[in-house]
């Protein structure tokens, strides 16, 4: 079963979605679940993990609602406030919606030290008395704090999303390449294979610019701890749905079809625990 294990939906807002600038305008509209099932179809994907865009219990609600409705939608990971002292009330509350996977926090927009504040800490330790995931979006300067982050929570299920975003561009990937190697000596982190063509030039990009980054990624975590992810519809301003699947596939040829089955369905199942069919069941919480 293929599983894009990182897209994400939204209802255009200027006032709410500020992240989108004026050269991302592609992005200023309206994308749901109708426009993402046709590039499933084509790409062979039994359905996806919505991802949120926007740091809101008003975004889970949303997401939670169009997989209600959309069965090709296998798992939602969503926002809660992780630094709330109430917050074991509230994921107690969301352990009873039946595809909500996990959560995430856009830790990349904020201090560097916010993955090592002890208010967050303690709202990560509350995911894993739900059996919820944490995806880790940080930027490649924070992976001193995500790594100390992991260390301290080793019962706890982790997703680097995008890479870690290395700094591509300044063509120096060494202090990256550790970071995510002392990410990977954690088995409870996995890792997406996505958002690499955004971290790129968005007209130029080539798909050799990206291998070295994917070689130390797979040599760290191994094709049993990568999963892929479109980052649709964030890709298109650089590659189309197709594109993106197509470079990674391409990277992968030369696994095993078992290995490369994990990286594109398996891994995502398994993470995200989709085999359960309920997510919220109490035989599974």
């Amino acid at each position: 079963m293929r599983i894009d294990a990182h897209q994400h939906f939204w209802r255009y807002t200027a006032a709410r979605d500020t992240w989108i600038t004026a050269e991302m305008s592609i992005l200023m509209r309206d994308f749901l679940p109708d426009d993402l099932l046709p590039e499933l179809k084509a790409g062979g994907f039994a359905g996806s993990i919505a991802v949120q865009a926007d740091q809101s219990a008003a975004e889970t609600s949303f997401l939670l609602d169009l997989a209600d409705r959309n069965p090709a939608i296998r798992g939602v990971v969503g926002w809660v406030d992780l630094c709330a002292p109430d917050v074991s009330a509230h994921l107690e509350k969301y352990s009873r919606a039946a595809r909500l996977c996990g959560f995430r926090h856009i830790a990349q927009a904020e201090a560097d030290d916010l993955l090592l504040r002890e208010d967050f800490s303690r709202g990560i330790a509350a995911l894993a008395q739900f059996d919820f995931t944490y995806d880790i979006l940080i930027y490649e300067r924070q992976l001193p704090a995500a790594v100390a982050l992991v260390e301290k929570h080793p019962q706890q299920r982790f997703a680097v999303d995008h890479l870690a975003k290395p700094a591509m561009r300044a063509k120096d990937m060494a202090l990256w390449a550790r970071g995510m190697r002392a990410l990977a000596a954690n088995p409870n982190v996995c890792c997406k294979a996505s958002g690499l063509v955004t971290e790129g030039d968005w007209k130029s990009w080539r798909a050799d610019e990206f291998a070295p980054y994917l070689d130390v990624v797979f040599e760290a975590f191994g094709a049993d701890r990568v999963m892929f992810g479109s980052d649709w519809p964030v890709c298109l301003l650089a590659a189309t749905y197709a594109q993106v699947t197509q470079l990674i596939e391409d990277y992968v040829r030369a696994l095993s079809a078992a290995d490369r089955e994990k990286v594109f369905g398996g891994n995502a199942v398994q993470f995200y625990r989709l085999e359960c069919g309920a997510r919220g069941s109490a035989s599974h919480r």
